[in-house]
């Protein structure tokens, strides 16, 4: 397909979306799915289509796909307002280590079990499958800092974390295949692409978060410098803190969340008053922008207001295009009966209880844990790992049938939990209106929902 008629359908979209995206927003659909079978659409003969090989768009893919989740893990980390010393990250980070892991050695099992994959190749596909994705899950992320709903906040978190937390597996599938150097008894794999990758990641990005954040609004309380331009802002910060920890080998894409965290917590004695909406009545000349933007109290509100809405609208655009290329592959892949086995497995069995083993004794309601089990949603994180894997010198048999499962996987994945979000999410809603009616007027106040 040409670049000109990929460049009509892509416009055709972006204005379709733009006119019926209220809409959608009310319909148990979501845009994800609509991409999905335009994708299609393009895949299959008699539209004009190609015929991707995955292995020729990998290397594209990759890139493409991991600038999307830096941007989504950057905004992400810019919707949660609380410090990991508060005692709510206690159910992402279970979820998103504990549950994680979890998936990854129940899915090892399973194709080593059931699809007949080598030990090396179960871990890698494990890896690949196991992160949520922050991308597509927005309907079920929180919206604004303060939103501390336990199920919202606890999804965003475990999407925010584990794209990182899962790249040691995939470094350890492709180490027991040859690919990788694990060192003398996985030492090297232990101490660099786990411990040091994490924990070298939440250090760096919180550092240049703090730093960047602290100067911006310094200089604008201060000196009315640094002024406009957010949006450079949020690419400059994303592109340093993805480089300067992949000259370290840490995790950037946990260095890249942390950064988010970390922007989001400079706010200067305005953590109680947020930025004025800069499109309300009353702040629309430059004068009044430039007020409030230099102001001690509104300027770090400001400034991280601008730039989460910036990321929004580019999170918006990677998944368009990323989804669109996932379903122009559908229908070149070969989904057998133990395909769908193994999917059917994975999202009403292997979710579930992972979930559910890593949550034991926590303090969550029976439906926040079950919408939790179902949210696990599969999509550009898997996509990413998958083309990593490829890049990387994986083929043969077991990676044509990766490419076969993931694909089909996030297709699955788009389809069912866009069905089922909408209505899901808003039952849930009329529930937690009801306990909170009920809940003595003096708890009401201190409710994590």
């Amino acid at each position: 397909m040409t670049f000109s008629i990929w460049a009509l359908v892509i416009g055709l979209m972006f204005i379709m979306m733009a006119l019926a995206g209220s809409l959608m927003k009310r319909l148990p659909v979501s845009a994800s799915m609509f991409y999905l079978a335009v994708g299609y659409g393009l895949g299959i003969a008699g539209w004009g289509p190609m015929e991707p090989d995955s292995r020729e768009l990998a290397p594209i893919l990759e890139r493409v796909t991991e600038v999307a989740l830096l941007i989504s893990l950057f905004s992400v980390g810019m919707k949660l307002g609380l410090p990991f010393s508060s005692r709510h990250w206690r159910l992402p980070l279970r979820l998103a280590f504990i549950s994680m892991a979890l998936t990854v050695g129940l899915i090892t099992g399973v194709g080593v079990y059931l699809l007949a994959l080598p030990l090396g190749a179960a871990v890698l596909l494990g890896g690949i499958l196991a992160p949520t994705d922050p991308v597509l899950a927005s309907d079920v992320q929180v919206d604004e800092p303060d939103d501390r709903d336990r199920l919202r906040f606890s999804l965003t978190g475990e999407g925010g974390l584990n794209d990182g937390a899962a790249f040691p597996f995939v470094m350890l599938g492709l180490g027991l295949l040859g690919m990788h150097d694990l060192g003398d008894g996985g030492w090297q794999w232990l101490w660099v692409d786990v411990l040091w990758a994490l924990a070298g990641g939440l250090l760096i990005g919180a550092l240049l978060g703090t730093i960047i954040g602290k100067l911006v609004v310094y200089l604008r309380t201060h000196h009315q410098q640094a002024l406009g331009l957010d949006e450079f802002l949020a690419l400059g910060l994303i592109a340093l803190t993805f480089g300067v920890a992949q000259l370290v080998h840490a995790s950037a894409f946990v260095a890249v969340f942390a950064a988010g965290l970390a922007l989001q917590r400079i706010k200067e004695g305005s953590r109680e008053e947020p930025a004025p909406n800069p499109g309300v009545a009353g702040l629309q000349d430059k004068e009044a922008h430039l007020a409030v933007a230099t102001h001690p109290q509104h300027a770090g509100a400001y400034m991280t207001q601008a730039v989460r809405g910036f990321n929004d609208q580019l999170e918006r655009i990677a998944e368009l295009i990323i989804i669109l290329a996932v379903g122009a592959m559908l229908p070149f892949v070969e989904v057998d009966r133990w395909t769908l086995l193994f999917l059917a497995l994975l999202f009403f069995v292997l979710r579930p209880l992972s979930v559910w083993l890593g949550l034991l004794g926590a303090p969550v309601s029976g439906d926040q844990r079950l919408l939790i089990a179902w949210f696990g949603i599969r999509g550009i994180g898997s996509v990413y790992y998958l083309m990593f894997a490829l890049n990387h010198g994986w083929s043969g048999s077991a990676a044509d049938q990766a490419v076969s499962i993931t694909l089909t996987a996030v297709a699955v994945s788009i389809v069912l939990h866009g069905v089922s979000v909408t209505p899901l999410m808003a039952r849930y809603a009329r529930r937690q209106v009801r306990k909170s009616e009920r809940a003595p007027s003096n708890d009401r106040r201190n409710e994590i929902r």
